[in-house]
C-alpha cells in the first residue's frame, strides 16, 4: 500500500535548483520532500560546471608550461597524464559531493526519495510507493544534452558532458559539434591538453553575444589552431577504421571530416517528459515547461525553475530558487529580471555580459553611449601578458549603468560588480567616486568611468570658474 505524504513542499529534482529549494525552507523547519532519482547535484556538480572548470584549469597549467618563455624562463611541451587528470577531477567532485548528499539533506530535516516523480493528477505526485500529497510543489529536473536528429549519429559512437569525464584516453582529433559555451569550452582544454579539434557549428558562433566581444574570443580560438567551420550543415556521420567520420557543405562546397573522437554540444534539453505534465494541468512543450514572471506553472500549486523554465546557469537556478521561496514561504510577490543574470563562457580569453548589449539597448532605448576600455591601457593587464581584451558598458540616460559585456581574463569574476550595478539601477558616478587598488583589473572599471565623464574637463564654463578660483589663492 501507498504511504501519502503531506509536506508543505515537494521538490522534484535534486540539482542546483531543486537543492537551493529545500535547503532553504528546511533552514526555516518547513517540511520537505525532495525526490531525484539520479544524482544529487546535477548535471552541474556530475557533469557540467565541476568537471569543466577543473578540466579547463588543468588546461590552462598546461598553457602556462608552453607560455613560460615570454617571462624568462625555460619553457617545454608539457606531457599530460590523462589518468591522473581524469582522478584529479574525481577529487574535486567528490570534495563538493557531500555539500550535495542524501546524508546532508537529511540532517536538514529534508525527506529525501530516490525515485521517479510523475503526477498523477493536479495536487499529487508518486515516486515509488509513496504519493504525494504538498501544498506547493516545485519542478526543477534539469536538462540533457540535445542530440541533433543527423543521419548516422544513433549508430556511431559519441560523447556528450555527461561521458567526456570517462574518456580513459586524451583524444588525438576530437570533432565537437556545436560552438556555444561548452562546445568552445570543452574545444580549448582539449586543445591545450594536446588534441587536434575540429568545430562545426550550423549558424555563426556566439551569434548570441555582443559581436564585439565575440571576435575578440573566435580570434583566440583561431590562434589556438582550432579548426572552426561555422554555417555548415552536417549531411550524415558514420564511423571508420580510425575513428568517426562527418560528411558536412558550406557555402564552399561539401567537404569530409575525420577524427577519432566525437563530442556532440549542440544545446541542451529539459527532463521533464516523463513527470506527466499533462495530467497536473500543467502547460509545456519538448524544451520547456511555461511560466509566468512569477515562476508559476498554469498550475497554481506548482512552480518550474533553473533549466526546467527555460534557464541555462547554475546561478540562474539558485536565482529562481530565491524567487520561488519568497512567494511560497513568505507570501510576497516575486518577478524574474533576466537582465540581472550574468551569462559567462569560460574560454580564454573569457566572455562575460550582463544586462542589455549595445544591440538590444538602441533597439529599445534613446540616449544610449556605449563606454569601451581596452585592456592594453590596464598595467596588470600587461605585467601578466594577460593578451587582448575589451570592457563596453551600455549607459543610458544620467549614466544610468543598463548592461556590461568584457571579453578578456578574468572576465567572469570582473562582470560581478557590473551585474550588482544593473541589479541595483546604480549609475558610472558610483563606479567614478570608488578607488580601485593598483595594479589590479579591477582598474579598467574604473577607467570606464572616467572616460566617462572625461567630457567634462572640457567644458568651456567648467575650465572658465576654475580660472576664476586660481585668483583666490
Amino acid at each position: 500500500m501507498a504511504k501519502i505524504l503531506t509536506p508543505d513542499i515537494c521538490v522534484i529534482g535534486g540539482g542546483a535548483a531543486g537543492l537551493s529549494v529545500a535547503a532553504g525552507a528546511a533552514a526555516f523547519g518547513v517540511p520537505v520532500v525532495l525526490v531525484e532519482h539520479g544524482r544529487m547535484g546535477g548535471d552541474c556538480l556530475n557533469y557540467g560546471c565541476v568537471p569543466s572548470k577543473a578540466l579547463i584549469a588543468a588546461a590552462k597549467y598546461a598553457e602556462a608550461i608552453r607560455g613560460a618563455a615570454e617571462f624568462g624562463i625555460t619553457a617545454s611541451e608539457p606531457g599530460v597524464e590523462h589518468e591522473r587528470l581524469q582522478a584529479r577531477i574525481r577529487s574535486v567532485i567528490a570534495g563538493i559531493a557531500p555539500h550535495d548528499s542524501v546524508e546532508r539533506f537529511t540532517r536538514l530535516g529534508v525527506e529525501v526519495i530516490g525515485e521517479k516523480a510523475r503526477f498523477i493528477d493536479e495536487r499529487t505526485v508518486a515516486a515509488g510507493d509513496r504519493v504525494i500529497r504538498a501544498r506547493r510543489f516545485v519542478i526543477a529536473t534539469g536538462s540533457s544534452p540535445a542530440v541533433p536528429p543527423i543521419p548516422g549519429l544513433a549508430e556511431t559512437p559519441f560523447l556528450t558532458n555527461e561521458t567526456l569525464f570517462e574518456l580513459k584516453h586524451l583524444p588525438q582529433h576530437l570533432v565537437v559539434i556545436g560552438a556555444g559555451a561548452v562546445g568552445l569550452e570543452m574545444a580549448l582544454a582539449h586543445r591545450r591538453l594536446g588534441a587536434r579539434v575540429t568545430m562545426v557549428e550550423n549558424a555563426a558562433a556566439l551569434s548570441q553575444v555582443d559581436p564585439e566581444l565575440a571576435a575578440i574570443v573566435l580570434e583566440a580560438i583561431a590562434a589556438e589552431r582550432i579548426v572552426l567551420h561555422e554555417r555548415t550543415t552536417i549531411r550524415s556521420i558514420g564511423q571508420t577504421d580510425g575513428g568517426i567520420r562527418l560528411l558536412c557543405e558550406n557555402g564552399n562546397g561539401a567537404f569530409q571530416i575525420d577524427g577519432s573522437d566525437l563530442l556532440i554540444a549542440a544545446g541542451r534539453a529539459a527532463n521533464h517528459a516523463s513527470l506527466d505534465l499533462d495530467l497536473a494541468g500543467i502547460r509545456h512543450d519538448a524544451k520547456h515547461i511555461e511560466v509566468g514572471a512569477d515562476l508559476r506553472t498554469s498550475n497554481r500549486r506548482v512552480y518550474a525553475i533553473g533549466d526546467a523554465a527555460g534557464g541555462q546557469f547554475t546561478h540562474q537556478a539558485s536565482y529562481h530558487a530565491r524567487l520561488v521561496l519568497q512567494q511560497i514561504l513568505f507570501r510576497l510577490p516575486a518577478r524574474e529580471k533576466s537582465d540581472v543574470v550574468p551569462r559567462v563562457i569560460f574560454t580564454d580569453p573569457e566572455l562575460a555580459e550582463v544586462g542589455l548589449t549595445e544591440r538590444q539597448a538602441r533597439g529599445g532605448f534613446a540616449g544610449i553611449e556605449v563606454v569601451r576600455w581596452d585592456y592594453s591601457g590596464n598595467d596588470r593587464a600587461r605585467t601578466d601578458e594577460l593578451g587582448r581584451g575589451l570592457i563596453k558598458v551600455v549607459v543610458g540616460r544620467r549614466g544610468r549603468i543598463l548592461g556590461a559585456g568584457i571579453a578578456g581574463a578574468g572576465a567572469g569574476e570582473m562582470i560581478a560588480i557590473w551585474a550588482f550595478a544593473v541589479a541595483n539601477r546604480l549609475t558610472l558616478k558610483h563606479f567614478h567616486n570608488y578607488v580601485a587598488p593598483y595594479p589590479t583589473l579591477a582598474e579598467i572599471g574604473k577607467q570606464v568611468a572616467i572616460s566617462y565623464y572625461s567630457p567634462v574637463a572640457r567644458n568651456r564654463l567648467l575650465r572658465s570658474a576654475i580660472r576664476v578660483l586660481r585668483y583666490f589663492g
